[in-house]
């Protein structure tokens, strides 16, 4: 009987609780309604500048010692054989080509240098604010601001999912409003806010 009165009385209370509310339930993920194309991830990525952090691979055709992988320093430079410092930073990939085939051109070392260069691990970003985990993460190619969250571990019941931002270029950059399925590029910073209500 005793039982029964307390199981009666959870029940009740657990349907006052439900009933009264003290506050809203969060509402559910934004779910993309359009993914980016392929297309679009290449264009997003042909436009991407190198940063500080970004490891590539240099090739230069027929000359296996001078190749190599190497990372940009925190100003953006790296060191190449016989050519020295190269200012990465600031560059997309074919700019920094040109400028190393010139490199290897103009100081006599090669005469009709090509030169090839991947991007091997992009520099990370990070998304603070509003989300279960947030911090850096590791960049992959096609990344939007909804799998960024979800790499985050989603949204926390405080989270204005109407008002992220990103910044592009640093944290002195310009705050600019994204949606879902906005492209990420490496070193962005996401900021996920708290709603006021």
């Amino acid at each position: 009987m005793i039982g029964f009165r307390l199981i009666g009385t959870l029940v009740l209370s657990c349907g006052l609780l439900v009933g009264c509310g003290g506050g809203e339930l969060p509402p559910p993920p934004q779910v993309p309604s359009e993914l980016p194309t392929a297309e679009q991830q290449q264009d997003a990525v042909a436009g991407y500048r190198l940063g500080a952090g970004d490891q590539v691979r240099v090739t230069v055709f027929r000359h296996e010692d001078l190749s190599g992988e190497f990372q940009l320093d925190g100003e953006g430079f790296f060191a190449l054989p016989l050519v020295g410092e190269v200012k990465g930073g600031g560059k997309t990939v074919r700019d920094l080509e040109v400028d190393i085939e010139d490199s290897f051109r103009d100081g006599g070392y090669l005469v009709n240098p090509q030169v090839s260069l991947e991007v091997l691990n992009y520099r990370p970003f990070y998304i603070l604010g509003e989300v279960n985990q947030p911090g850096s993460y590791p960049y992959v190619n096609g990344m939007t601001v909804i799998n960024a969250i979800a790499l985050a571990g989603g949204y926390t019941y405080r989270a204005s999912q109407g008002s992220i931002t990103v910044q592009r270029g640093g944290s002195n950059s310009d705050k600019v409003g994204v949606g879902p399925t906005s492209q990420i590029l490496p070193g962005d910073i996401i900021t996920v806010p708290e709603r006021f209500f």
